[in-house]
């Protein structure tokens, strides 16, 4: 009993010093931003591209897909009641409000995440980092703060282009195969659309992105300089990011309703 306790004693102590060390890490990266963006603004732009434009082909496939079943699932579900008409409300909805941002951060994951940590990863285990530091460079400003802010700047593009596509797929299925009219798929959607909803959509992706970024930044400049610590660090990004979207998205749902 007395180990259990010791062994949980200790655990919550190690991730009081992380989640304090994390904190200190985002606020030496907001602290670079301002001299990144405005000096360095060519690293800005191709990291976007590397995190944005690289993840597009994934992003429309699997949007095209999710809003698919959604026409799918809400024509199902509303002809029971007789309004079928509310398909493009409720795909809208669940798109731009839950599934967009939720969906569209874990695949950043699972794409960009784990991309952003495993190349940092690398270059702490082949001393680039330790190189940079001895030629006076801050490897901080020069390889953290243009990645996280490329993944940052990325994901609102990301998450509307997502729901974009997820539209575009429910009225396919529920216009052309379902029979569904398209003037009432549109026009109910915008009638009870408002713009809290869609700014509930924007708060989320700019939350998940910066979340998102940096947990990837922050695991691949802390990992073990080895094959298997930075194995590891990938690993840990795709998990860990896919908690803190998932509790996230709970506590800004709960807050804007």
């Amino acid at each position: 009993m007395l180990a259990a306790f010791r062994d949980l004693y200790i655990t919550f102590v190690q991730f009081v010093r992380t989640f304090g060390a994390l904190q200190l890490f985002l606020f030496r990266l907001i602290m670079h931003s301002p001299g990144v963006i405005f000096r360095r603004f060519g690293l800005v732009v191709g990291q976007v591209y590397n995190s944005g434009a690289l993840s597009l082909v994934i992003i429309m496939v699997c949007g095209l897909f999710v809003g698919a079943v959604l026409g799918l699932q809400g024509f199902d579900t509303l002809s029971r009641f007789n309004a079928e008409d509310s398909v493009g409300t409720f795909a809208g909805f669940a798109l731009i409000k839950e599934l967009g941002p939720v969906i569209t951060a874990l695949l950043f994951a699972g794409r960009a995440g784990t991309a952003l940590a495993s190349e940092i990863g690398l270059m702490k285990a082949t001393d680039q980092l330790s190189a940079m530091e001895m030629m006076g460079v801050n490897p901080i400003r020069r390889v953290v703060v243009p990645r996280f802010l490329g993944g940052v700047i990325a994901m609102p593009f990301l998450v509307a282009i997502f729901s974009v596509v997820g539209l575009f797929g429910s009225q396919l299925v529920a216009v052309s195969l379902l029979g569904v009219d398209i003037g009432a798929f549109w026009q109910q959607l915008q009638q009870t659309l408002a713009s809290e909803d869609v700014y509930e959509g924007i708060l989320k992706s700019v939350v998940f992105g910066g979340a998102a970024s940096l947990i990837a930044v922050w695991e691949g400049y802390n990992s073990i300089p080895t094959a298997e610590g930075v194995g590891r660090a990938t690993t840990r990004t795709v998990v860990i990011t896919a908690i803190t979207v998932l509790i996230f998205n709970f506590i800004i749902t709960a807050w804007m309703l």
